[in-house]
């Protein structure tokens, strides 16, 4: 599994000697992310020599895309913007890099492993089914996303498509204004590096170098695109639907034994929205973009409510709490204690007092994927699943500590 990184810009990251076995040349890496159970990572790469390797088989299937400079792959030379899929078990050309080129260099299931072979004739890898794919990314067209949002203004460049598990590589577009004021989760990871631009949403700033990797289900938007647009490589492991969330918060608390007043017992609670009190790092501007989004929604027909970061107006957290008990109360609770007893009011764990469940809205059960309890990723709470039409849609799940770099990111509650 990889952990959840939301978000990081490169240059606080460390370089390394990059790990290409078998190469001449010199090249150092950046980390962006990595899987330390099956070896895959997400890489941003420098050649500080002419670099190259003869034909192999890779252990992963591996990509390559060149930010600058070039890259030649069996005797064809790609500038900026070229990209180069290598299926894991499949041999490939010779690839060679030009000095000074900084290209993005992804692994999926497999680790960095390279076998040498003498030609592209050597067999392939039992169950190895794709083929390799090159592609000068700069000659192709920008399409429109069909479903950009609440209001058009994507725009997408396939590079890689897997026909069977729906891992896909694009790069995408956001052009200045665009704007989504709701959060959305999908059932598969997400990752993106910044190409170009500057775009804001709920974990920060995305602008040049930024890079994240969001695992399954967890929720993100409230985007504003700023000046100029911005655009991604951005990468998926299954087919990315868009499930969206309005109205959010998050709520924890317990009773200390020693930290209160004198070291002593104390109850507490925070929220999202104490989270979020104080100078919000949102501009006029970010509000205005996210109040235009809603209002182009409304004009489609939505019913979604006015947009407030939190920290500001009412805490999101207490009225749905007074949503839960009075519909308990609805229900025969007995809220308002008019009946007689001689019993403490200590609500003692265990102690039910014959209050029925709070209506939170839905069975938390429903919540939930149905196999996750129990599949090969139940020990992660954002191991993505295949979804199609038809099946139940699990809710999002709270990724409360993602890793962030010294220059990236913020703490005002929206990124829990």
């Amino acid at each position: 599994m990889r952990p959840h990184v939301e978000m990081i810009h490169e240059d606080d990251y460390i370089w390394h000697a990059a790990e290409l076995p078998g190469g001449e040349g010199r090249a150092s890496e950046r980390r962006l992310s990595a899987d330390e159970e099956d070896g895959s990572g997400s890489l941003r790469l420098d050649f500080h020599t002419d670099w190259g390797r003869g034909p192999g088989i890779h252990h992963a299937n591996t990509e390559y895309y060149v930010l600058d400079g070039s890259m030649t792959y069996g005797g064809r030379r790609i500038g900026k913007g070229g990209y180069l899929y290598l299926p894991k078990g499949v041999p490939a050309d010779a690839l060679t890099f030009a000095e000074g080129t900084r290209i993005l260099h992804y692994r999926e299931y497999g680790d960095a492993g390279f076998d040498p072979v003498q030609s592209l004739a050597a067999p392939r890898w039992e169950g190895a089914r794709e083929d390799v794919i090159v592609i000068d990314s700069e000659a192709m067209r920008w399409d429109a996303v069909p479903n950009a949002g609440p209001m058009p203004g994507l725009f997408i460049k396939y590079l890689h498509v897997d026909p069977v598990t729906g891992f896909y590589t694009r790069l995408v577009h956001a052009q200045e204004g665009w704007a989504d004021h709701r959060l959305a989760h999908h059932p598969c990871y997400e990752e993106a590096y910044t190409v170009q631009g500057h775009m804001e949403y709920n974990f920060g700033t995305l602008d040049l170098g930024t890079y994240f990797f969001r695992p399954a289900r967890v929720k993100h938007g409230h985007f504003t695109t700023m000046e100029g647009g911005a655009t991604w490589l951005l990468r998926s492991d299954g087919e990315l639907h868009n499930w969206y969330t309005e109205n959010e918060w998050v709520r924890w608390g317990g009773e200390a034994i020693n930290y209160g007043p004198e070291g002593g017992r104390m109850r507490w609670s925070q929220s999202a929205h104490d989270l979020g009190r104080g100078p919000s790092r949102r501009t006029e501007q970010d509000l205005e973009m996210l109040r235009a989004s809603l209002a182009y929604a409304r004009e489609q027909g939505a019913v979604d409510t006015d947009v407030h970061p939190h920290g500001q107006g009412t805490d999101k957290s207490l009225i749905a709490i007074a949503k839960a008990i009075d519909a308990a109360r609805l229900q025969g609770g007995h809220g308002d204690h008019d009946h007689p007893h001689d019993h403490s009011h200590d609500h003692e764990e265990g102690h039910a007092h014959g209050a029925p469940a709070l209506d939170w809205g839905a069975d938390p059960a429903t919540l939930e994927h149905p196999d996750e309890r129990t599949d090969a990723g139940a020990h992660d709470r954002g191991h993505g699943r295949a979804w199609k039409s038809g099946d139940p849609i699990p809710a999002p799940i709270i990724s409360s500590l993602p890793v962030r770099s010294r220059s990236r990111g913020y703490w005002d509650g929206e990124g829990l």
